[in-house]
């Protein structure tokens, strides 16, 4: 049975959402991660550290990663400081 929602990876980035890394102090030398980005098709992407290892075995009821899929890690104030552009709906 197919999924419901598939990643488009033909999408382009289209605008970075919030400050740039390198604003946030969450890079020293270039434009490093981490970062959020909106696609052109209005998906999300994230850029930032692998964790998924890490939280396999911890993840909580219901939670699952797929084998095609990968928890990331990001600093909070990278999400918070992209907060005024994410719209609520």
């Amino acid at each position: 049975m197919p999924r419901p929602w598939e990643a488009d990876p033909s999408a382009d980035l289209r605008r970075r959402i919030g400050p740039a890394p390198r604003a946030l102090g969450t890079t020293k030398a270039g434009p490093e991660c981490p970062d959020i980005w909106e696609l052109d098709n209005g998906d999300i992407a994230i850029i930032g550290r692998d964790a998924t290892d890490s939280y396999q075995g911890r993840l909580p009821e219901g939670v699952s990663v797929g084998r095609d899929e990968r928890l990331v890690v990001i600093p909070r104030v990278t999400l918070t400081a992209a907060k005024p552009e994410i719209p609520d709906a």
